[in-house]
């Protein structure tokens, strides 16, 4: 085995309410194994059942206060802050999610440092790239997460029911977005015994809708398939028209999941207040998108808002609410990304950066002082953050 030539640092999270953490200890063991030394802030995995001493037994060493100077590398789940990127080294570089549009002070921060920041938002959607695939992941939590939120505040049973005082009929349920989040939440409803309907704006979903033995909502419109396997924005007109055609089966659901996304936009608005108002009282909505403008008007992240009997559940750090494994799978896919760029010769390791790479170029917003995402370069100069 190499000696550690390489240093990397996994912080704690700053930001509130986050539960995961960047690294787990299984992790730590397959960096060890490349030949990378592991630091991690003292009581970073601590909600997502990682202790400071199943770090140490997987070879880590735990710290109070991490060596973020001397780090070559620095995972976390959110972007770091403009403060803790300008004591990085010159040519450290860092992964976590770093939204493009969003996160504009911690890129400007990045590039003035002279650190190469990845943005697993920006991870190609391509077959070789699917371990790393930081969104699918924790969208899966999420989707997960959803259907049982939507079943713990349903008054109603999920499933069937056949007892001695009478037949209970299952709950009605209507998923809108059928990614990965939503796919996850049609199954994970179905597990529980509810009669399930689906809707995307693509066509090519229904197959899968169907896969899960749900009933895809085909309302005849448009096809809006975008790149990468996304949903593409839509004009009013057609929004109009797709929530006209929406209404009814929106109205006679039990519960309602909404899951639709638009990469680097606000969420689309699916459900009107006046659809919510159509629905029977005790129903139940879960927004998932919440904490990007909602797909359900009156939506809001981290509250739970009752409109005319209706329950609406505004989603906040989903993943989060289920760490464990949200962390174990974001650790992964840190660790295949990062295991793209670490080259070892002759006993010596160290960061190769291969920019012919499309994972590398593609998800790689700055490097060597220059901010290399256009959306990102010309949303900080618009701002006059540079």
């Amino acid at each position: 085995m190499s000696s550690p030539q390489l240093k990397v640092v996994i912080p704690a999270e700053k930001r509130a309410g986050e539960a995961r953490v960047a690294t787990v200890p299984d992790v730590v063991g397959k960096l060890i194994r490349a030949g990378v030394s592991v630091e991690v802030e003292s009581g970073a995995g601590a909600q997502s059942q990682a202790t400071d001493e199943d770090f140490r037994k997987a070879g880590a060493t735990v710290s109070s206060a991490v060596d973020l100077a001397g780090a070559d590398v620095v995972l976390s789940v959110n972007a770091l802050d403009p403060a803790v990127l300008a004591k990085l080294k010159k040519g450290a570089l860092t992964i976590s999610f770093l939204s493009p549009t969003a996160s504009l002070d911690s890129i400007s921060a990045a590039k003035n440092a002279g650190v190469t920041a990845f943005s697993l938002e920006l991870v190609p959607r391509i077959s070789r790239a699917q371990s790393m695939d930081a969104l699918t992941s924790q969208a899966l939590c999420a989707g997960y997460r959803a259907a049982l939120v939507a079943a713990e505040l349903s008054p109603r049973f999920f499933p069937l029911l056949m007892t001695a005082a009478g037949t209970v009929t299952p709950a009605n349920v209507v998923v809108l977005g059928a990614g990965v989040a939503g796919l996850q939440a049609i199954a994970t409803v179905r597990r529980l015994g509810a009669v399930v309907s689906a809707y995307d704006v693509r066509p090519s979903s229904a197959d899968e809708v169907r896969s899960m033995g749900a009933t895809f909502i085909d309302l005849q419109l448009e096809v809006l398939e975008g790149a990468g396997g996304y949903a593409r924005e839509m004009t009013e007109d057609r929004a109009a028209k797709q929530r006209e055609l929406l209404t009814p089966f929106i109205a006679a659901a039990d519960v309602l999941i909404t899951t639709a996304a638009v990469p680097g936009r606000p969420a689309p608005r699916l459900v009107t207040a006046g659809m919510v108002k159509a629905m029977k009282a005790g129903s139940v909505v879960v927004d998932l998108a919440a904490e990007t403008g909602g797909n359900v008007e009156g939506a809001k992240p981290g509250e739970i808002v009752e409109v005319n009997g209706v329950r609406i559940w505004g989603g906040k750090d989903v993943p989060s609410q289920l760490p464990f494994h949200a962390s174990q799978l974001f650790a992964r896919n840190c660790l295949n990304l990062l295991m793209l760029m670490i080259k070892t010769e002759e006993g010596n390791t160290s960061i190769a950066l291969d920019f012919e790479d499309e994972i590398i170029a593609g998800s790689a917003i700055t490097h060597a002082g220059e901010i290399r995402h256009e959306g990102a370069r010309n949303a900080i100069t618009g701002a006059g953050k540079n």
